[in-house]
């Protein structure tokens, strides 16, 4: 690997272990469960990391968690700034809400109804702006003007880091798991669970999943360097928006320690999502299921023993989930 010091000082180890230690108080540890059903359907045995367990219902929470419990007290006073497409401005404003620290959440107007409802209930201030996250993440920049923190929403090492502790917990339930698939956007999450994972065990492999609709970090490590794609309706909403043409840690941690990236189409998205209400009565969100989407789908290019795959929200509105629920039964029954 030839990692930059920067990207040296993110992917030690011992950052991830000190994020645990930091939101043990305000993150408990999530289930790693096994799953017949997908151990069935895809012929490995399977286990799902449940984060929707949250209060937010998404992981990204432990990222959030980790980056304001490290502010300065003149940086919460000053208050904090976030862009998202939905569940990282609602664990920011959730962690805000209680260290009392003021919030602004900018966000596009692709992000959906129910996300925004709920950033609302926790008392953020929402400017939506545009019609894409790196829209909302330049009126956010303008606000870090005005003194305020900009928390992003991946390229950041302790929101990496807390995303990692992710990994440390799978590790304590199946220390002999194979290979682990993450969902791919940012990149913050696979860069976290990649780094805790590999230190322990250089051997499992980290497979990023996206879906095949601007799936820009798999296009920029495909380009090898950052690259910038106009974003497109998905039921992953979850996995859109840009990587930064300046990235910092998140391009070359997912370049350096990714073994091999799978796309996922839209109909094999609804189909995960369909399988998860069948088999575990989980509402899950697109972005939730593309990890399951590829088990499903026979998408994984070698064998494995024992793979893991990150059950990574579920704020999904339910206008969207119904009818995929409704066509998932009628493929069923024909």
């Amino acid at each position: 690997m030839t990692l930059g010091d920067k990207k040296l000082e993110v992917c030690h180890v011992q950052n991830i272990w000190k994020a645990q230690t930091r939101i043990r108080s305000m993150i408990k540890p999530t289930p790693f469960i096994e799953s017949p059903a997908l151990a069935e359907a895809a012929g490995i045995e399977t286990f799902l990391k449940i984060e929707t367990v949250h209060e937010v219902r998404a992981f990204k929470v432990r990222g959030a968690a980790n980056k304001l419990l490290s502010l300065t007290e003149e940086e919460r006073k000053q208050g904090v700034v976030t862009f998202s497409t939905g569940n990282h401005g609602l664990a920011v404003a959730h962690v805000a809400k209680k260290l009392g620290i003021r919030t602004v959440v900018c966000i596009s107007n692709r992000v959906p109804k129910a996300k925004v409802d709920a950033i609302r209930r926790e008392g953020a201030e929402i400017k939506v702006i545009g019609e894409s996250q790196d829209e909302a993440e330049r009126y956010a920049y303008e606000l870090e003007e005005q003194g305020m923190t900009v928390v992003k929403p991946f390229d950041d090492w302790h929101v990496i880091a807390g995303q990692g502790t992710i990994g440390l917990e799978m590790l304590q339930e199946v220390p002999d798991i194979d290979a682990v698939l993450v969902p791919l956007s940012g990149g913050g999450l696979f860069a976290g669970v990649a780094v805790a994972l590999k230190s322990v065990n250089p051997f499992i492999k980290v497979i990023g999943v996206s879906m095949e609709g601007s799936p820009v970090m798999y296009e920029s490590i495909q380009s090898g360097k950052p690259v910038m794609l106009k974003e497109q309706d998905t039921l992953a909403d979850s996995l859109l928006g840009g990587i930064g043409l300046n990235n910092q840690y998140t391009f070359e941690l997912v370049k350096n320690y990714g073994d091999d990236f799978i796309l996922v189409t839209e109909e094999e998205i609804a189909d995960a999502m369909g399988f998860m209400m069948e088999h575990h009565r989980m509402i899950v969100e697109g972005a939730a299921a593309v990890g399951v989407a590829a088990l499903l789908h026979g998408k994984l290019t070698d064998a494995y023993g024992k793979v893991g795959t990150i059950i990574t929200g579920s704020n999904v509105d339910l206008s969207v989930i119904s009818p995929i629920i409704q066509n998932y039964l009628k493929q069923k029954r024909s």
